[in-house]
């Protein structure tokens, strides 16, 4: 997840809207009061997605389907039968609703599981605890790790503390800033607490809010350093073992983890697409495509539905390319829907689409993710140049009707971020992140924390902004 930075467009649209041509290609040379105007007759269009998925026959269309996805198949970790199940079925949903050059592409992805695992406080008084193993930890001795536990709050008072962590299993009680500033913890927790020589870690979840919930999550071991194994435990768990050992008491817990990490697993990005009508030879010539693409991930952790990280991002971006088709909208450019595999695992799936898609680079106008969840949005975020981030700002004053106008800074995602890095426009979602990260990585992620109305609103969203920006007489300028 990244670092989300909340600044508004300011003054440099005045200068924007000189009269000064802001973007050149071989074929014009337009003003950004040309370009508005532009944007400004979409406004009937906008009002028809805005109508059918808010308020028409396909309101709450993107929730039932994702209910009925993840009634179904349930959570989908990397690597799980569960996923591959999820991918055949919306291979064939997406055949189903009429899309075009629906397709499978092949990616080798992680394949972990987490097995049977427990660990108990047995002193100074005995007590289960509720923890949930990290992504690619591996596992106990059959017989578990006990020892003694160190508990800090950062790393520095890891380090200061050294010596003490030999042989313990080292318990980070970080408090909670931003997920950016502490996911930090979970994802090196159990590097730092090796190198100090612990024998194993426990990371305080990564959460805004907990009611005694584990939040899991990928963690990475380095080269050079010994393996631990590593799990996170419940926010009141790390903070009640703080209080006893700031009271002088000795804690001592045994830790069992059945985790294994197999080899790589087949896998597939999942693709679908609205053709676009201004290259109609494009079929026989991919690489003469141009494309805005609209993603979310198929992939979840292994614990509660995934429904809301990210099947509403996924079904979200489905639920764009279907309003449109509705509509009986073909857009200039092509609208390409991509459901991407292993973003848990660090972008897996995105990686491998980017490598293998790359060389029509120049072909993207713009690279969405929705993955911050679909609650109700605020506006959307985005990277790109001022000139692009300008038209972006005239696109969302048409989505005036649902009151979601603004344009924030960081579009990153992660499986987006490749793109991005090679200066092409990228967008995400912005909405509830408290909610968000109550929930995120957690048992809680089920369709009780979704809600059919937001998800209509979401939709409506990135319907229109992925339409607008596909049908535009020209691509988003860059740097």
């Amino acid at each position: 997840m990244k670092f989300l930075l909340f600044t508004f467009v300011g003054a440099h649209l005045l200068a924007l809207n000189s009269g000064k041509a802001i973007w050149r290609n071989d074929t014009s040379q337009r003003t950004f009061q040309e370009i508005k105007e532009e944007i400004a007759r979409y406004g009937d269009v906008a009002k028809a997605i805005i109508d059918l998925a808010v308020y028409g026959k396909a309101q709450n269309r993107s929730y039932e389907r994702l209910a009925l996805l993840v009634d179904t198949v349930g959570s989908r970790l990397s690597g799980s039968k569960g996923l591959e199940k999820a991918i055949q079925i919306m291979c064939q949903n997406l055949k189903e609703d009429g899309l075009e050059n629906v397709h499978l592409e092949p990616v080798k992805i992680p394949h972990w599981e987490r097995g049977e695992e427990s660990a108990v406080m047995l002193e100074p008084r005995m007590q289960k605890m509720a923890i949930l193993g990290l992504g690619s930890s591996i596992g106990t001795p059959p017989e578990g790790i006990t020892a003694e536990v160190l508990v800090v709050t950062s790393f520095d008072e890891l380090r200061r503390r050294a010596q003490e962590a030999r042989g313990k299993i080292v318990v980070y009680n970080q408090p909670y800033t931003n997920y950016s500033n502490t996911v930090k913890y979970r994802v090196q927790g159990a590097v730092e607490a090796a190198r100090v020589g612990a024998l194993a870690s426990l990371i305080r979840s990564v959460a805004s809010f907990s009611i005694y919930s584990p939040h899991t999550g990928i963690q990475e071991y380095q080269d050079g350093v010994p393996q631990i194994p590593t799990a996170c435990i419940t926010v009141e768990d790390a903070e009640m073992m703080s209080r006893m050992v700031s009271r002088g008491s000795k804690i001592v817990i045994q830790l069992k983890m059945g985790a294994k990490n197999y080899p790589d697993a087949d896998s597939f990005n999942t693709v679908a697409e609205i053709i676009g009508s201004k290259y109609p030879e494009q079929v026989e010539h991919p690489g003469d495509l141009k494309v805005v693409l609209v993603s979310g991930h198929l992939d979840s952790w292994d614990v509660g539905q995934g429904a809301m990280d990210d099947g509403g991002g996924a079904f979200i971006s489905w639920e764009a390319l279907s309003l449109i088709q509705d509509l009986g909208l073909r857009p200039k450019r092509t609208l390409r829907l991509v459901l991407w595999t292993a973003e848990e695992q660090g972008g897996v799936g995105a990686f491998h689409y980017y490598q293998s898609h790359k060389a029509n680079i120049s072909n993207y106008s713009l690279v969405m993710e929705s993955d911050a969840g679909t609650f109700l949005p605020s506006g959307l975020q985005f990277t790109g140049s001022e000139k692009a981030r300008a038209i972006m700002k005239e696109v969302m004053s048409l989505l005036q009707p649902i009151n979601v106008t603004q344009v924030f800074s960081a579009g990153e995602g992660t499986d987006i971020n490749f793109w991005i890095q090679d200066g092409v426009p990228g967008a995400s979602l912005l909405d509830d992140l408290y909610k968000y990260f109550s929930f995120h990585h957690s048992r809680g992620d089920t369709m009780t924390a979704m809600d059919p109305k937001q998800m209509n609103v979401a939709a409506a969203v990135w319907a229109v902004v992925s339409y607008v920006v596909a049908d535009m007489e020209e691509m988003l300028p860059r740097s």
